[in-house]
């Protein structure tokens, strides 16, 4: 089966206004909600905002991602109790 790009949905989204790196859950199609690392947005110098994967996470984002983690949990703990 190939992948079908209106399945993919992105449910809830953090960003980190520092870093640009967005963490996300995400379901495709009916299957269960997946926490998803990235991508990490940026501004061009001609001001064009552009987007990357994340790639190795410094200690901002460790950091950041530790003082999220538990709203994190507690959203995807939603969804799921809402599918059940």
């Amino acid at each position: 089966m190939a992948y079908d790009p209106s399945k993919d949905n992105i449910l809830h989204t953090w960003e980190n206004h520092d870093t640009g790196l967005m963490i996300s859950i995400c379901r495709y199609g009916d299957g269960e909600e997946k926490l998803q690392i990235g991508p990490r947005k940026y501004t061009k110098k001609d001001g064009t905002i552009t987007t990357t994967k994340p790639g190795r996470l410094d200690i901002d984002d460790a950091l950041w991602l530790s003082e999220n983690i538990e709203d994190i949990v507690t959203k995807m703990n939603e969804y799921y109790l809402k599918d059940s």
